[in-house]
């Protein structure tokens, strides 16, 4: 089933083209990795998935429309949201803000599934700690568990692994993967083009000219052979 679509997507600011003609479109469960130089507009694209940002042209159609509890976010990690005074628990928690709509207070439902992500993201031994306290990685799960309670069908992951040493991106790496085996939609932008064609179902590259099909077909491609050997020609 097509979970949402872009089609002839022209996006930027001020009326200044940051990417155009974009056209793509994702099936419930595809693991889609979106790859390309810095400043290509990788991270305008998410904004505009995430209704942040409306398109200087073209369209982009979700399924149902956007729901709460439908789409979740894990945004690069910045200084200061490192250095965020909150519990682990309060952080997870409000993932589920958007399912409260204007009740101001969180039900029974919403607090097991935020004890319910949490433990999937094995961090449920962390919930009373202050969240600045954690190394990356455990700020990284608590965030991923954050973006689980608001999301029903589909994660929006923005370098989820940056910062993080190798064993720890591994880590990481997997429990996305699993997540997605389980159901979940992936779309994560990555810098790092040897996860992604070890582990998408499907690259968008965004360049001149911009590439959108299946991992194969990708590494097939003058421009998925490019861009490999210039990332140091890493294999899946």
């Amino acid at each position: 089933m097509v979970q949402l679509t872009c089609n002839n997507l022209t996006l930027g600011y001020d009326g200044k083209t940051a990417v155009a003609g974009l056209n793509f479109s994702i099936n419930s469960g595809d693991y889609l990795c979106i790859v390309g130089e810095n400043g290509s507009g990788k991270s305008t694209l998410m904004k505009a998935l995430l209704h942040l940002h409306s398109p200087l042209e073209g369209s982009i159609n979700m399924e149902n429309g956007p729901q709460p509890g439908g789409i979740g976010y894990l945004p690069q990690q910045t200084a200061v949201q490192m250095d965020f005074p909150a519990s682990v628990w309060e952080i997870v928690l409000s993932g589920c803000l958007n399912r409260c709509g204007l009740r101001p207070f969180y039900n029974r439902k919403e607090k097991q599934l935020a004890n319910e992500n949490m433990e999937k993201m094995g961090i449920s031994h962390l919930s009373g700690r202050c969240y600045r306290e954690l190394s990356g990685g455990q700020q990284q799960r608590v965030l991923l568990a954050r973006a689980l309670c608001a999301a029903g069908k589909m994660l929006l992951l923005d370098e989820p692994v940056s910062g993080l040493d190798p064993k720890v991106t591994a880590e990481m790496y997997e429990r996305i993967r699993k997540l997605n085996e389980e159901g979940i939609t992936i779309i994560m932008i990555s810098h790092d083009i040897g996860a992604a064609v070890k582990y998408a179902s499907h690259i968008l590259h965004i360049g001149n000219p911009h590439f959108f099909g299946t991992r194969d077909e990708y590494l097939g491609s003058d421009t998925g052979k490019a861009f490999s050997s210039r990332d140091g020609g890493r294999k899946p």
